[in-house]
């Protein structure tokens, strides 16, 4: 499948302050224990000290480090600055002009806080897998399953690739779903089965439509004048159940794709 289907939105805020972190997520993501005062403190200068604690704070909370680490809105920097004991938040502009200081600093919590590249093959692997099963088990529009997967690897403390990498994942995911559950409804049918779900598609000369498009709209209008004892009910009726009945066992139909 394309991998257009991200919306503007979720561009614009992939890996970004979309807007400001509510009252609960400062309080999740930027609390500081003793382990990270400790690391905190090592640093020279308020400035560094408040700089390396917003960066900490903010790959919790985005799962990324910022090109520009001192772009955050300005609740996270005073609250930072409470939080570590820096007076003037305004610091922060110093420590921007300093880019070896971010990189240092963000090589350093990545280290010490075991935070994983999607480069690295087990990372991949691990969201892959969570891919496939999730895209298997549900009808997830690739949308929802692309921030479900930004969710995932922030959790699992890996660092989020670009926006295309992992629509790509996800599109993948998806497709090697869809190409599974044709496999198993290939298997399980037999080749009338299959001859008759082909005529679904076929279009008649004298119609527009497939008799598969035709079933998928429905009637147009649902009133008391297309009555179950009708011919237009009834043929309808009889074409579902001439396309469907064959392909269920004797049960019944389910809903999981688990029971194709």
């Amino acid at each position: 499948m394309p991998v257009d289907f991200l919306t503007d939105g979720q561009v614009a805020t992939y890996g970004r302050y979309a807007e400001a972190p509510s009252v609960a997520q400062l309080e999740r993501f930027f609390h500081f224990d003793e382990r990270d005062r400790t690391l905190i403190d090592r640093r020279r200068g308020d400035h560094n000290r408040l700089g390396f604690a917003v960066q900490l704070g903010t790959v919790r909370f985005l799962g990324t480090f910022l090109a520009r680490p001192a772009e955050v809105p300005e609740i996270v920097a005073r609250r930072v600055a409470k939080e570590v004991g820096v007076g003037d938040p305004g610091c922060l502009r110093i420590y921007a002009k300093r880019e070896p200081t971010h990189r240092e600093y963000a090589g350093e919590i990545q280290r010490e806080y075991h935070y994983r590249d999607f480069s690295e093959p087990g990372a991949q692997a691990e969201l892959l897998m969570w891919l496939d099963a999730r895209a298997w088990a549900t009808a997830e529009r690739p949308s929802v399953l692309f921030d479900l997967a930004t969710a995932r690897l922030i959790e699992a403390k890996v660092l989020l690739p670009g926006a295309t990498v992992l629509a790509r994942a996800v599109a993948s995911a998806r497709d090697r779903a869809a190409a599974r559950l044709h496999r198993a409804l290939t298997y399980a049918t037999s080749a009338p089965q299959q001859r008759g779900l082909e005529q679904l598609l076929e279009v008649a000369a004298d119609k527009q439509l497939s008799r598969l498009e035709v079933l998928r709209a429905g009637p147009r209008k649902l009133t008391a004048r297309w009555p179950r004892h009708s011919s237009a009910w009834q043929q309808c009726a009889r074409s579902v159940s001439a396309a469907w009945s064959p392909m269920c066992p004797p049960g019944g139909c389910g809903r999981s794709r688990d029971t194709a």
